[in-house]
């Protein structure tokens, strides 16, 4: 599931935008000011919020939508804004902005700007996040979450999780999960398998106790 962070001091404005992503299926954070956004961000480089897209006001209370552009790195940024200018378009689009759509909007004109933004971004053979459900799986950061809880996982749990999540409802034999995986954790045996299949199931559980990790006896195992 794609995360968007709405980055705008008006409440209204943003309790709008909330329902609307989240009717069409995205998860929501929310930064009423250039400072929240900033922390927010910060975070965001250690894996967790993992997110996918921002929608930037430029007039914010403390720091400006300008001094928040450059902080956002890779991730894209659709500016919201009333600053009709073409000046200021120009300026955030040549600054690193990807859209700039201007107040009032229409919201299905903005939806599917945003849409545009993920196209071509679901290949999952290079997805560095894999979603499941409600729970999604950062493998670059190996970061599990769901909602706001999150666990950290060890690569060789992060690799039978992704092998799992890209196979769902599907039985893999022991023999299958220790070659497929053995690009990324070589170490792994089938003696540690056991140990590690248990760690997993452990932070499951703590994330997201809707998903679990099943043993089918004698065959291997699946994600339900």
């Amino acid at each position: 599931m794609k995360k968007i962070l709405i980055v705008d001091d008006d409440a209204h404005i943003g309790n709008i935008l909330e329902d609307a992503l989240k009717l069409e299926g995205y998860q929501v954070l929310r930064a009423y000011s250039g400072k929240e956004a900033m922390m927010i961000l910060e975070k965001s480089k250690t894996g967790y919020p993992s997110i996918d897209l921002i929608l930037l006001d430029m007039m914010l209370p403390g720091l400006s939508g300008e001094d928040i552009l450059p902080a956002a790195g890779d991730i894209p940024v659709i500016v919201v804004s009333a600053k009709i200018d073409t000046d200021d378009k120009v300026n955030m689009l040549l600054n690193g902005a990807c859209d700039y759509i201007t107040k009032p909007f229409d919201m299905d004109e903005l939806l599917a700007r945003i849409a545009v933004q993920f196209r071509g971004k679901n290949d999952a053979s290079d997805r560095k996040t894999i979603e499941l459900r409600n729970l999604s799986l950062d493998t670059s950061f190996r970061i599990i979450s769901c909602g706001d809880r999150y666990e950290k996982l060890t690569p060789t749990e992060c690799a039978i999780l992704k092998l799992l999540m890209l196979n769902p409802r599907q039985v893999i034999t022991k023999s299958q999960v220790l070659e497929r995986i053995s690009a990324d954790t070589p170490d792994c045996t089938e003696s540690s398998l056991k140990m590690h299949v248990s760690n997993l199931r452990k932070k499951l559980g703590k994330v997201d106790e809707n998903i679990y990790i099943e043993s089918v006896y004698g065959i291997g195992l699946r994600l339900s």
